[in-house]
C-alpha cells in the first residue's frame, strides 16, 4: 500500500490549496481598551456563487485508526471551507491537485492553533483528528445548487496517510 506521511502545515506549502488561518504572522491591532488583539482578514470566505450564503457549523470528530486508510477524496465547487480547530491539537490536512493522480497529493500536520480555508474546487480528504471528541468551528456554503462532488476509490486505489 503507498504511503502518504505528512510535512508540517505552512502558508508556502498550502498556498495551491488555500490559506492557513493562524495569528502568526497576520495583520493585526490592539481593540477593547488595550485587552484584546485583533486579527482581520486571516482568509476569504467564498460562498456567493448561484445563491450562496455563509454556514458556520461547530464539527465534534473522532480519529481513525492509523495508518489512516484514504479511500475517498472531495471538494466543493461551489465555495470554500474553513476548518478551525477549536483546542490546541494537532490535526491532520490531505489535499490534492487532481484526486486521480497520486503524485499531486500533499499531507500536512497542522497544530492546534492552525485552521485551513480550502479554496473552491480543491480536492481534500473529509476532517482527519488525531484525538478523540476533536472540535471545529466550520464556514461553508449553504443554499442552492450541487457544493459537494466526491470521488471514492477502488479497492486498488486505496493508499494511507500516517500520523
Amino acid at each position: 500500500m503507498r504511503l502518504l506521511r505528512p510535512e508540517p502545515l505552512t502558508r508556502d506549502a498550502f498556498r495551491p490549496f488555500g490559506e492557513v488561518i493562524e495569528m502568526e504572522g497576520s495583520a493585526h491591532y490592539t481593540i477593547n481598551q488595550g485587552f484584546t488583539e485583533r486579527f482581520n482578514d486571516v482568509c476569504f470566505v467564498d460562498v456567493a456563487p448561484e445563491g450562496g450564503a455563509t454556514n458556520v457549523s461547530l464539527f465534534l470528530s473522532q480519529p481513525r485508526e492509523a495508518p489512516i486508510a484514504i479511500k475517498l477524496m472531495e471538494r466543493h465547487p461551489l465555495g470554500s471551507q474553513a476548518f478551525v480547530p477549536l483546542q490546541d491539537r494537532p490535526w491532520l490536512v490531505l489535499v490534492a491537485v487532481d484526486a486521480h493522480d497520486f503524485a499531486s497529493y500533499r499531507a500536512f500536520t497542522a497544530t492546534g492553533r492552525q485552521g485551513v480555508n480550502y479554496a473552491r474546487n480543491t480536492w481534500h480528504h473529509p476532517l482527519l483528528v488525531l484525538d478523540a471528541e476533536s472540535r471545529f468551528l466550520i464556514i461553508d456554503r449553504k443554499g442552492p445548487g450541487n457544493n459537494l462532488e466526491e470521488v471514492w476509490f477502488k479497492e486498488g486505489e486505496v493508499f494511507a496517510v500516517t500520523p
